[in-house]
């Protein structure tokens, strides 16, 4: 007879991956039921306005995708009132090279990595999928030299241009980046302005009434990655606001698109 308990998501909190700003960073581990070795695995980085928020609050993603054979890591960062632009990147590359690292004991294959993030985290996503081994964003968190390449990406209501906020997301812009940064910085900070041929296959998820990060920041990457010769999709969800996800029919639904994605572009890569 199966336990019931084998059925279950094993959760592992409060995980030191690195360090920032001097002390210590944590992630949440999800763990799928009768895990595999060399499982493909995910990034979680959580939205808030750079300012806000916490890993808790992909623990559904974490769960839904650990059902599906996934092994989830849900990483802190250091927000903009601790540390202005690039800790945030720098953490979450962290947290990549920590996963790489420890890849035999997680028991996931380091060339199967996907990053995923909600809102803010998107946009830490995508630039993390965006600048691998690029040693301006690679801070010194821990696991030095070990690579922050992704297999793929994934952005839900992400911004995506840094220099043109809307009145919405303006002020937590100019928090996250500091009264010193010029154009350039702003600049350096987008991810559109990476598009590129091999930049990872990216799947982006948005709703058209979104009013904090307006769906024409997902549809100018889009068009930015799609002419480049990017593997590249996009998903509206029509009257959708912003965090929509957090309705559970449309998380689950978006963990199936999540799932879906992954399984074309990492898990069989030879796919169409």
């Amino acid at each position: 007879m199966t336990n019931a308990s084998d059925d279950r998501v094993r959760i592992e909190q409060d995980i030191v991956f690195g360090t920032g700003g001097g002390r210590d960073l944590k992630c949440d581990l999800y763990v799928p039921p009768r895990q595999v070795a060399d499982a493909p695995s995910v990034l979680l980085v959580h939205g808030g306005a750079w300012s806000g928020g916490d890993r808790g609050q992909l623990r559904g993603y974490g769960i839904l995708l650990g059902r599906k054979g996934y092994v989830c890591v849900c990483c802190e960062y250091r927000l903009s009132g601790e540390s202005k632009w690039p800790a945030q990147i720098e953490d979450a590359k962290a947290a990549l090279r920590w996963m790489r690292a420890n890849s035999g004991d997680l028991r996931i294959d380091p060339a199967k990595i996907t990053v995923s993030g909600n809102s803010a985290g998107a946009h830490i996503a995508l630039m993390v999928g965006a600048t691998p081994n690029k040693p301006e964003f690679e801070g010194s968190g821990g696991n030095a030299g070990v690579s922050t390449d992704v297999a793929a990406v994934i952005g839900i209501y992400a911004p995506t241009d840094l220099g043109r906020p809307t009145n919405a997301s303006g002020g937590a812009v100019s928090a996250l980046m500091g009264p010193d940064a010029d154009e350039s910085a702003y600049r350096a900070g987008s991810p559109v302005d990476y598009a590129r041929a091999d930049f990872p296959p990216t799947l982006l998820i948005h709703g058209n009434k979104d009013t904090t990060v307006p769906v024409a920041a997902s549809l100018r990457m889009h068009s930015a990655l799609l002419e480049a010769g990017a593997a590249v999709e996009l998903h509206t969800f029509n009257g959708a606001p912003h965090a929509f996800d957090g309705a559970s029919d449309y998380g689950r639904l978006c963990a199936e698109i999540m799932a879906v994605f992954m399984e074309r572009h990492v898990v069989r890569t030879s796919a169409g």
